[in-house]
Order: C-alpha cells, then sequence, then structure tokens
C-alpha cells in the first residue's frame, strides 16, 4: 500500500472521510461539462439564471460523487480493486477506502444510495423549475452510472465503458443547456461530442494499470480485449476523434469559429499518447500520461465553454 493511499488512522474526521471517499478530485470534468452546457445556451440567446447554473452544478457533482462511490461499491464486490497491485494512485485502482479499512463494503453501498437519492429528490424539484422532460435526462444519466458497474449489467465488463463515459458526459453538457433554455437544442449536444471524448480518454488510459486485475475479475473493457500494445493506440482514435468532430462542428457551423481554441489542448493528448505509446506496459510509469490526459479534457471545456461565451458577445 501506498504511503498516500488513505487509511482510517489518517482520516478521524468523518466529514473528511465521506468527501474524500467520492473521489473530488475526479469530480472537475463534471464542472467543466457544466460550462460548457451553460456556454451553449448562453451563446443561443439564453440569459442564464445563475441560481438554476448553481443548483444544476451543485446536483451534477453530487450525482457524479454518488456514482463514483456506488463503483467503489460494485469494484470491490467483483474483486478487481482489491486484487489491483499495479495501481496508480490516486488515479487508478478505486479510492482504496473499502480495502483500507476506511469504510466497510456495507458503509459504502449505504453512502453511495444516499447521494443518489438526493440527486433523484434535487432532479424533480430541478425539473419542476425548468421543465419536466429534464427528468429523462437525469434518469438517463444516473441509469448510465449505475449500470457501468453493477451486476446484472456490469457495462465497463462488457466492452461499453467507454461508450457509457461518452454519453454520461455528453448528457451533463445536454442536461446543463436544458435547464437554462427549457428544452432540447442541437448544439449543445454537438459542443459536448469533443470534450465527452476526452473525458473517455482519461478512463481509457487508466485502464492500462488495471488491465491485469480487470482480467482477472472478468472485467473484459477495450484495453483487456485488445491488449496493452495493441489497444495504446485506441488513445490515438479517440483523441483523434474528438478533435475532429470539433472543427466539423465548427466548419459545418454548428459551432462558432473561436470554439477552435480548444484545439489547443491537442498538445496534453498527444503528450499523454506518446508516453502511453512508450509505458503502455509498465504501470508505474504512466503517472505523468494520466496527469496530461486529465489535463487535456479539463483545458478543452475550460476553452471550450469561454469559446461558447465570448462567441455570444461578438
Amino acid at each position: 500500500m501506498s504511503s498516500a493511499e488513505p487509511t482510517l488512522a489518517a482520516l478521524p474526521n468523518p466529514v473528511a472521510r465521506y468527501l474524500l471517499a467520492t473521489r473530488p478530485a475526479f469530480l472537475s470534468v463534471t464542472l467543466f461539462a457544466c460550462l460548457v452546457g451553460f456556454g451553449t445556451a448562453y451563446f443561443d440567446g439564453f440569459a442564464l439564471s445563475w441560481a438554476k447554473a448553481v443548483a444544476t452544478l451543485a446536483f451534477a457533482l453530487l450525482a457524479h460523487a454518488g456514482i463514483n462511490v456506488l463503483n467503489d461499491y460494485y469494484d470491490e464486490l467483483n474483486g478487481t480493486d482489491r486484487a489491483n497491485t499495479d495501481r496508480v494512485f490516486p488515479f487508478t485502482g478505486g479510492s482504496r477506502f473499502i480495502q483500507n479499512g476506511v469504510l466497510t463494503a456495507r458503509e459504502t453501498l449505504a453512502y453511495g444510495a444516499f447521494l443518489i437519492g438526493i440527486v433523484i429528490i434535487a432532479g424533480l424539484w430541478l425539473a419542476s423549475v425548468s421543465a419536466p422532460d429534464l427528468v429523462w435526462i437525469g434518469a438517463a444519466g444516473l441509469f448510465i452510472g449505475w449500470a457501468y458497474s453493477a451486476p446484472p449489467l456490469a457495462l465497463n465488463s462488457r466492452g461499453f465503458g467507454e461508450l457509457c463515459v461518452a454519453f454520461g458526459f455528453a448528457l451533463v453538457v445536454i442536461g446543463a443547456d436544458f435547464v437554462q433554455r427549457g428544452g432540447f437544442a442541437p448544439l449543445p449536444a454537438m459542443a459536448a461530442l469533443s470534450y465527452a471524448l476526452l473525458v473517455t480518454n482519461i478512463l481509457y488510459i487508466n485502464q492500462f494499470p488495471d488491465r491485469r486485475a480487470d482480467e482477472a475479475a472478468g472485467k473484459r473493457h477495450w484495453v483487456v480485449i485488445l491488449g496493452a500494445r495493441r489497444a495504446r493506440w485506441g488513445y490515438y482514435v479517440i483523441g483523434a476523434a474528438a478533435y475532429g468532430l470539433l472543427i466539423v462542428a465548427v466548419t459545418e457551423g454548428f459551432l462558432p469559429r473561436l470554439c477552435l481554441i480548444a484545439l489547443a489542448s491537442v498538445v496534453l493528448t498527444a503528450k499523454a499518447g506518446a508516453a502511453l505509446l512508450q509505458y503502455a506496459e509498465k504501470p508505474a510509469a504512466l503517472a505523468p500520461a494520466i496527469k496530461l490526459t486529465i489535463g487535456a479534457a479539463s483545458l478543452h471545456g475550460v476553452l471550450l465553454s469561454a469559446a461558447l461565451f465570448l462567441s455570444a458577445r461578438a
């Protein structure tokens, strides 16, 4: 066990303990997805309700937190996190709260269910102050988050985990836009594509250190199916699709030209991809590439949302 991993002795404060159990460092990708959604609504001429925006962001972060906690529970259930000796903490191998005795599996399940319960209640309220169809977006997002790791579906074990992440984060963008707009529109879906795929690359690269444990536990995601040497090229495929779709969306007039500034994140994606090509079978050396991948998605989301807001004023 790494000295950086959580222990019960190091977390005597229950508030800090339950906060860190949600893996808060990963929640930033939900923040940026919401910003993109707010940006598309603003670009289309809708004055932002900051009260609704804050509520949307809070509930989206809470949903992501709850899904993270439930994922820890189900990965303890299938044995993958406990068997993972190649993990690169804190990026892969789960939060380690169950394995290190900080929370029991039952406490983790109860906590995750509690967070999701709050999200359901809050989402129903938010739908009442925006539009009823928001319920379908929220329900789809929660279903994907649950089905990602929970049996009997366990979609990440069946090669559908990457699609779950892409669709899930696209729904965050669409939902954030919907609350402001009060209806559906093509713009948020188009804006979501590139960002959602770059978030998918975070999952994808994280699966390389987890590959052996996941395979032993029967989790057949893309990296397990392809093997490390072939799967490393998938990182470039996902990245190329993300940037290619952004360029198409701009050239076809779906997004303003200023959104091309988000292509700046390709530098981080390229550096991470080069590192993955070299160290795909050496998990301990992948931490810098994982950080670059998180940075690429974050930078892309920030620049894309900024471009949408600024273009609305042009």
